[in-house]
């Protein structure tokens, strides 16, 4: 939990990112005293030609650094405690990092922690430099694909944002599951689940015929109270439908 006083954000210091981040692709070994975080970050350049690359990052352990498949030494970046910085970098390029984080020792409850021996996020408003290093304002927006790990037994399900892709056992009892988000989105608004759930299942019809697979995951024991929240998410599918085209 965090016990500093706010800092007041005034717009005539607002300044745009000097870069655009075009992709983020996240690979996520799930293990809540030790997981490690793989982000490949597709970088361009849209600022200035001097300015450093500036990424939050908080209680993360740098594992490994590189661009373009070339490790980094450390005289070549930063590290603070509340994040790092490379100065320079060429115009594009693809920033590849590796933490790791402890979810079960994750007590501010913001970033990726654990919740009833499940994994949980919590990243509005600044939660997401507590997964990896990134520049965690809502200006930065990018498309994002996760890929995760995690044991088969204890954590069956696999959630995060955007379209479900491909899924599959590895080794050690473990299987993953990859998400793809298509639609651009700032770092506060990702989310991972994994863990048991009870799913309650429905569908829905559109104008055009196409029919849609809905699924509400709740606490095991608790589907038969989630038609409430299905019969709402129908309606307003509906009502959007109706009311936009």
């Amino acid at each position: 939990m965090r016990t500093e006083a706010p800092v007041a954000v005034q717009l005539s210091d607002y300044t745009a990112y000097p870069f655009e981040i075009e992709q983020v692709d996240l690979r996520f070994d799930l293990h809540p005293d030790a997981t490690l975080v793989r982000a490949d970050l597709k970088i361009r350049r849209t600022g200035a030609a001097d300015a450093a690359l500036e990424l939050d990052g908080e209680a993360l352990e740098l594992k490994s650094i590189a661009i373009d498949g070339a490790p980094l030494p450390e005289s070549a970046y930063e590290l603070t405690e509340s994040g790092l910085t490379l100065q320079d970098v060429p115009n594009a390029f693809t920033l590849v990092t590796e933490v790791e984080i402890a979810p079960s020792k994750n007590t501010a409850l913001s970033g990726l922690y654990m919740s009833g021996g499940r994994f949980c996020t919590q990243c509005e408003a600044i939660g997401f430099r507590r997964i990896t290093f990134y520049p965690d304002r809502p200006d930065v927006m990018s498309r994002f694909t996760v890929r995760m790990t995690a044991d088969k037994e204890t954590y069956p399900i696999l959630l995060s944002n955007g379209t479900p892709g491909e899924t599959g056992d590895v080794d050690d009892g473990r299987h993953f599951a990859v998400w793809d988000d298509p639609h651009k989105k700032p770092a506060y608004l990702f989310a991972l689940c994994a863990g048991d759930y009870d799913v309650y299942r429905d569908q829905f019809t559109t104008m055009s015929g196409k029919v849609i697979d809905l699924a509400i995951h709740v606490d095991k024991g608790d589907a038969d109270r989630a038609a409430w929240a299905m019969d709402s998410l129908k309606r307003s599918m509906k009502w959007d439908e109706e009311t936009y085209g």
